[in-house]
């Protein structure tokens, strides 16, 4: 983990406290949760069905977050960026399936001057909508100065992230990972927790951004970082992240892809994988040599150490893929993996592949644990989605059905459906969802051959196609039965994704493209689920004081929005 060159001198206290660690925090497993019998979690295990029960701990874990600028060095060479209490990552969020989770975060941008947010990314916040953590559609942006708490419930149990939802301030460093321990469908011996794969640029990323507006091909990434470290390409400074291995145990590593425009294959040399989880949802374990990891995925491995004889010191490799992540040094993303009592620089060859941006998904078939398929498919209501880019007043901007989205910092859509608002502007992208509990699905397909991570917020969704070409109704299959459940697929270049949820969380709910340039150039829409709800679960009080320190604090120094609001 990168530590910040003027780390915050003091942090508050809490009953756990999120100081920056990429360690699993100690912890009392849950009882009957042990290296052979890690399907068992106290009274549930893996087979429990998380969507309908979920264990009643009447445990709170809260943390304490202050979002700040920084002077780094990552890789030996320095720039100013953001932390989450002085380092990149920030702390890893940790609970238990089940707990309520309270976090507080504080803008201490003093510098830079910029609002925040923060997003749990994959977090069903189901019935907490106002907790989503997305300026312009479930709050105002927190001004400097201000603390805005976020609570909701560890529902679901795996890995995921949190990271700003404030323009690109999440690829400046305002990211760190979240582990739910809960059972999982095969047995290891240690948890090793997150290895969070992120690109990085000697360029700040707003200024990264202005050029992807200005330009049709993206900005080259410089390298990237393997839990905030990395060797300088040019060999003047940094340092590899290691993992040390004990020969015959097994371990389970958190994959997390934080890139703000790479796709990922990764691999630890001469190793191969099982994977146990997907997003947040357990599957049934699958052995690889190669992942396929998109932007904002997740995937937990278990990997055994049984290379000892082979060698002392293996490469883990991050590769970003040509066809669709510019990088300079696509070869220098590297960790190692060691034996022995210290670690020194392999000698090991990476397994074979072709370069794609393909989701694991296209070419495999993933089951999750818990079957469940979508129902009444058939009479469902669906919207079709045309993906395209267009130049608008000099500057490149993504479109859905032709309307990029522009959503208002200073009045989230959360506040206009508690003023009764019901007539939305064709460029907030709002598709309504009034009924309670049926099925939905979005087609979205694209004539350009550019792929993209498609998020869903408030939602696991089905992936019910996925592929090259021309998606036709009623003629391309769809899967029905027990098909890949997760939060983030990929559109493939040129292709299609169809993506169906039920409509079983009240809220506003953002959809959108992972690429944080495509983000900040409109790639969103966004769900108003079962409207007549929402004011049951709004806390107005917090939602009107927060957009009332931002509009002041805007308007003091003079904050202009110059992209799609999310």
């Amino acid at each position: 983990m990168l530590k910040s060159l003027s780390l915050v001198a003091a942090l508050l206290l809490s009953a756990i406290s999120a100081s920056p660690t990429s360690k699993l925090y100690p912890r009392d497993p849950c009882g009957g949760n042990t290296p052979t019998t890690r399907s068992k979690w106290c009274n549930y295990s893996v087979d429990t069905d998380y969507t309908a029960q979920i264990p009643d701990t009447g445990v709170t874990r809260e943390y304490w977050l202050e979002i700040t600028d920084v002077v780094v060095s990552p890789d030996g060479f320095t720039r100013p960026a953001m932390a989450v209490n002085g380092s990149i990552p920030g702390p890893t969020l940790v609970a238990d399936w089940g707990d309520t989770v309270v976090v507080h975060v504080s803008n201490k941008l003093t510098t830079s001057k910029n609002g925040t947010s923060v997003h749990f990314h994959g977090i069903r916040q189901r019935n907490t909508n106002q907790a989503d953590g997305v300026v312009s559609i479930t709050q105002c942006p927190t001004a400097v100065g201000e603390t805005e708490t976020y609570t909701w419930r560890a529902e679901q149990y795996g890995t995921t992230w949190y990271h700003s939802h404030f323009a690109v301030q999440a690829w400046e460093g305002v990211y760190g990972a979240i582990v739910i321990n809960g059972p999982a469908t095969a047995n290891y011996d240690e948890d090793l927790g997150p290895l969070i794969l992120s690109d990085w640029s000697r360029a700040t990323v707003d200024q990264l951004a202005f050029y992807s507006k200005r330009n049709l091909i993206p900005p080259f990434q410089d390298s990237g970082l393997i839990n905030g470290v990395n060797v300088n390409p040019n060999g003047a400074g940094g340092k590899r992240h290691t993992v040390q291995f004990k020969a015959g145990k097994s371990y389970r590593l958190r994959l997390l892809n934080a890139a703000i425009d790479t796709h990922f294959k990764f691999m630890i040399d001469n190793h191969r994988m099982t994977v146990i989880a997907v997003d947040l949802v357990p599957v049934q374990p699958y052995t690889t040599t190669v992942i396929d990891i998109a932007i904002a995925q997740r995937y937990d491995v278990i990997v055994t150490a049984d290379q000892g004889q082979r060698a002392d010191n293996f490469w883990i490799r991050a590769i970003p893929q040509l066809p669709c992540s510019l990088n300079k040094n696509p070869e220098n993303i590297r960790g190692i993996v060691y034996y022995g009592d210290a670690p020194s620089t392999p000698s090991t060859s990476s397994y074979g592949y072709l370069p794609s941006c393909s989701d694991e998904s296209e070419h495999r078939t993933i089951v999750p644990h818990i079957s469940k398929s979508p129902q009444n498919l058939a009479n469902a209501e669906k919207s079709s989605q045309s993906v395209a880019l267009e130049l608008q007043n000099n500057f490149y901007m993504w479109t859905l059905n032709g309307t990029s989205m522009e959503v208002d910092w200073r009045n989230p859509t959360l506040t206009q459906v508690l003023n009764g608002q019901t007539v939305f502007e064709r460029n907030d992208g709002v598709i309504e969802l009034p009924d309670a509990n049926v099925m939905f699905y979005v087609v979205i397909h694209t004539l350009l051959p550019i792929p993209h991570p498609v998020h869903l917020h408030g939602h696991d969704f089905f992936v019910l196609a996925q592929g090259t070409g021309v998606y036709v109704p009623g003629i391309t299959p769809l899967k029905t039965t027990n098909p890949l459940r997760r939060d983030t697929a990929v559109l493939p270049g040129t292709g299609y994704l169809v993506v169906g949820f039920e409509t079983d969380n009240p809220g506003a709910w953002l959809m959108h493209c992972h690429i944080g340039f495509h983000v900040s150039e409109g790639f969103a829409l966004q769900f108003i689920e079962r409207r007549s709800e929402i004011p049951g679960l709004a806390d107005t009080g917090v939602l009107e004081k927060t957009c009332a320190g931002w509009r002041a604090y805007q308007d003091a120094n003079a904050i202009h929005q110059d992209d799609s609001g999310v």
